[in-house]
């Protein structure tokens, strides 16, 4: 039997993909079994990916940027040499509240919870507030980890509000939080999480990556398909207990709309990539300015699944 392919991913409904390809033997059918580890945090999954604990990873397209230009939150031990290969999600992040905070202007001199506070959606997050009025300075950030850490810090008290996405929007919306602010409304489009690699594991292993590319489609028509929904809300609820069966169907909803979920045919968005370059190059400190996005994308792969004209 092949080695398993290492893959290491976000808490959020889009695993679905990943759990169905695994379940459903989408991946062994083209020779590349696949482990899953969820991950804890962004830094967790960069640091362990450049160093060689996994072989690929879905995480924020920012994330990949941010350590590649040696710019990440913690230093790996080997050289970073990444590069996006297909794209898997676009995006919805909601600024959601705790008690008491009515407007975004509530947040000033509070305790907000990300992930990171230099990489990944924080951007996002320093857009929103600056278009309210609100500077750095005038609220502070505290790095918590992924979502799920968050969303509990919110609920215990211990934040005033945090960036959440699919199913833990439509959560917090069930028990009554307030959303203060949606990214559909400062960005036309924002990619949610792209797939990413080190160059020298991919080159090194070119079928095994093809394999991933060609199973994770299979995987991903089998969720869009909606003759699978029940089987697909079934797969989701087993997976993430704490949805309900009341949360899980908005959620599965926003997964599947491609403007806000799953991009049904892997494609990388460039224009959303663009994006991310122009907001990493406003809020964070680069030795350099960010505008080439070639510089961090490799499709050599997924040519060779799809027939793609080169840009």
């Amino acid at each position: 039997m092949s080695k398993s392919l290492r893959l290491i991913g976000f808490p959020n409904s889009g695993l679905l993909v990943f759990h169905a390809g695994i379940e459903i033997g989408f991946f062994e059918n083209y020779a590349t079994p696949v482990s899953l580890e969820v991950t804890p945090s962004s830094i967790y999954q960069l640091v362990n990916l450049i160093d060689g604990k996994f072989d690929i990873a879905c995480g924020a397209v920012d994330n990949f940027i941010a350590y590649q230009e040696n710019a990440g939150e913690e230093t790996p031990k080997n050289n970073p040499d990444l590069a996006i290969f297909m794209g898997a999600t676009q995006i919805e992040l909601s600024l959601v509240a705790g008690p008491g905070i009515q407007t975004i202007e509530d947040l000033r001199g509070t305790e907000v919870a990300m992930d990171a506070i230099s990489t990944g959606f924080a951007f996002v997050l320093y857009k929103m507030l600056d278009n309210a009025g609100l500077r750095p300075g005038d609220y502070s950030l505290v790095s918590v980890g992924a979502t799920p850490h968050r969303w509990q810090g919110v609920k215990d008290g211990n934040y005033s509000c945090t960036l959440l996405i699919e199913p833990f929007t439509s959560q917090a919306k069930a028990l009554g939080y307030k959303v203060l602010c949606s990214s559909r409304d400062v960005f036309k489009n924002y990619p949610g999480q792209m797939f990413g690699v080190m160059r020298r594991w991919a080159n090194s292993n070119e079928d095994r990556i093809v394999g991933f590319i060609k199973g994770y489609l299979d995987a991903l028509n089998w969720v869009l398909n909606e003759n699978n929904t029940d089987s697909a809300r079934n797969m989701l609820l087993r997976h993430m207990p704490q949805l309900n069966p009341k949360t899980v169907v908005p959620a599965l909803e926003t997964l599947k709309n491609p403007e806000t979920g799953l991009v049904s045919d892997g494609l990388i968005d460039r224009e959303g990539l663009k994006t991310v370059l122009e907001l990493r190059s406003k809020y964070a400190a680069n030795d350099k300015p960010l505008s080439d996005i070639e510089e961090y994308i490799d499709e050599t792969f997924y040519r060779r699944v799809i027939n793609l004209p080169k840009h």
